[in-house]
């Protein structure tokens, strides 16, 4: 009996690592270059939009190694424009690089052949985005871009400021008077509606970085127009 019990307890045990190893083996799955497939239904900026999957799953997606201009900056409703006009109600690929910190999908994007991400930088409808940068040839068509003074380089040098630098000017904001304030961090929670927000910059910041496009009910990419007018 005492062996019998012994077998037993070694069989439940072989069948629970075989189990968790399925497990990991599963999660693992989803790593670095893999491919999304489906269709274009909606696109919040020049960076970021949603996926809708044959499965009909939707999924956030952030272009990876670039920063397109924000909404409120100059060129930011034109990026936007011109990233819908490459893959809106297209269908296309998305190479995994990454799932960032707001849970997207952060990769490379595919539409009719042509590289959306590199694209984008060649016309000028966005930087490359150096803090996250694995392609280094992406600098030189953006330096490309800079001389020919297509689409944002063709701004005053004084407007042509990086979206990393302006999202972080806006959210310390411009008082310099307040020291809490100049600490200010926002972060993504439950807030989905205008009266929840306490600033054009919060709005902005849940907009843009969570996702929230409830705040943006006429679609043009300014979110509470009470705050941000």
């Amino acid at each position: 009996m005492k062996n019998k019990s012994a077998v037993r307890s070694l069989l439940l045990l072989f069948g629970l690592l075989l189990f968790i190893s399925g497990a990991c083996e599963e999660e693992n799955a989803v790593k670095e270059g893999v491919e999304y497939k489906g269709r274009v239904v909606g696109v919040s900026d020049g960076d970021t939009f949603t996926l809708l999957t044959p499965d009909k799953q939707q999924i956030k997606v952030r272009l990876s190694e670039i920063d397109a201009p924000e909404s409120a900056q100059p060129y930011g409703t034109r990026a936007k424009q011109v990233l819908s006009d490459l893959i809106f109600q297209k269908d296309i690929t998305v190479v995994k690089e990454d799932i960032d910190r707001y849970g997207r999908l952060v990769g490379h994007i595919y539409a009719n052949g042509t590289h959306v991400n590199r694209k984008l930088v060649q016309d000028g409808m966005a930087w490359v985005y150096r803090q996250y940068l694995k392609d280094q040839t992406l600098l030189q068509d953006e330096q490309q871009a800079k001389e020919a003074k297509r689409g944002l380089w063709s701004l005053p040098s004084t407007e042509q400021v990086p979206p990393w630098e302006w999202r972080k000017g806006n959210r310390t904001g411009n008082s310099g008077n307040d020291p809490v304030s100049n600490e200010q961090e926002f972060t993504c929670g439950s807030k989905t509606r205008c009266s929840q927000m306490t600033s054009c910059e919060e709005a902005m910041y849940y907009l843009k970085e969570c996702g929230v496009t409830t705040l943006d009910g006429d679609g043009d990419g300014m979110p509470c127009e009470a705050l941000c007018r």
